[in-house]
């Protein structure tokens, strides 16, 4: 062996391989998917692992550049690079797709690390497995060689209504994003609400089934209902809007809208309970949050919400209304008998949940790919 070869095989020895982040959904960081690639980027760069070299692909890459400085490699993303002609040609050694709905795909036939959050769009969009959607998933599925999954429900419905490709799958559950509550002493929301309160944040929509606690609450007259998120939809202007009109309850239903973050972590920290009774869930990340307040969290028990609250967590079998008031005036009352302890235990439960451990995980993932 000459020289030259002998240089040649050093340097491909030597090379720290890399890895690419389709991480463009953190141009939105106001959604899950953008709360999740966040947070999963923030506990890599707190791994701070030196033997890969992590891309991350962003509409705006400076304040992250700002925040992370030179530890990732940085992308542009760019609306054509959905385009097959104009897809990335940077031959990475692994390339992760964070979401499973994204259109970003790689260039070249490399290692393909894919994230499935749910599979809500079967019920949401299509049963059909022919169409479109579905189609683009089960590609996505076709060309993974790893397969994560933020729950076992997650990986189950999957696999109920997909052709999985025999590759290995793991399940590494979300982190808690407020493992630091970073709220000001005084802070004060926009929207103050006087005397007890329950609390519930997500998407104004038909999964999250918010007017199920417009009925509870017509049969627990103590109580205002505070609504964060997004609610410019026609589910908030209909469905929502219609059931607390039946019940008279527009003074004891307040519906923020989108909040800030310091407001989000107020009502957490002032509500009673917090109140979760949504029909589908890849994860469900807002009852963490709360537990890491040691609130007392009252979720429905179905998808993957049972394995966020564990034995910590108190449990709604169905939506009838009294049986909702029955859950939650019971709960409520076993809570007052031991609330120290109880909220003790509900914020350990919160910070097992890690996105420190998440990223760690992800890593190894990478590296079996590129052993």
């Amino acid at each position: 062996m000459n020289n030259q070869e002998f240089s040649f095989i050093f340097a491909c020895m030597s090379r720290i391989p890399t890895v690419f982040l389709e991480s463009h959904n953190l141009k939105n960081l106001k959604t899950g998917f953008g709360q999740f690639n966040y947070h999963l980027i923030k506990g890599m760069y707190n791994v701070h692992a030196t033997d890969i070299q992590c891309t991350l692909y962003a509409k705006d890459t400076a304040p992250f550049q700002k925040e992370f400085g030179n530890y990732f490699d940085y992308k542009k993303y760019y609306t054509l690079h959905r385009r097959s002609p104009f897809r990335i040609r940077k031959k990475y050694d692994v390339w992760h797709s964070l979401n499973q709905n994204v259109k970003i795909e790689p260039h070249h036939d490399i290692p393909y690390v894919l994230t499935v959050h749910d599979v809500n769009f079967i019920d949401e969009v299509s049963t059909d497995l022919n169409h479109e959607s579905n189609q683009r998933f089960q590609a996505k599925l076709d060309r993974s060689h790893a397969i994560t999954y933020i729950s076992k429900y997650s990986q189950a419905s999957t696999h109920q209504y997909f052709k999985v490709p025999d590759v290995p799958e793991y399940i590494i559950y979300n982190g808690n994003t407020l493992e630091t509550i970073t709220l000001p002493e005084h802070h004060t929301p926009k929207i103050k609400v006087d005397g007890p309160f329950l609390f519930s944040i997500g998407e104004f929509s038909e999964r999250k089934n918010f007017h199920s606690l417009v009925e509870m609450l017509a049969l627990i007259p103590k109580y205002t209902l505070v609504l964060s998120g997004n609610n410019g939809t026609d589910y908030a202007k209909t469905t929502l809007q219609e059931s607390i009109q039946k019940h008279k309850l527009q003074d004891r239903v307040i519906c923020t809208g989108k909040i800030s973050e310091f407001d989000k972590q107020y009502y957490l920290k002032h509500c009673t309970a917090f109140v979760f009774p949504s029909l589908r869930e890849g994860f469900g990340i807002p009852p963490i949050e709360a537990m890491r307040f040691g609130k007392p969290v009252f979720i429905s028990n179905n998808t993957s919400l049972p394995e966020v609250g564990g034995t910590h967590a108190f449990y709604w079998d169905h939506y009838d209304a009294r049986y909702m008031a029955d859950v939650l005036t019971k709960g409520l009352e076993d809570y007052s008998k031991n609330a120290e302890t109880l909220s003790e235990a509900y914020i350990t439960h919160a910070h097992s949940f890690s996105w420190t451990n998440a990223a760690k995980q992800y890593l190894d993932v990478y590296r079996s790919l590129i052993s």
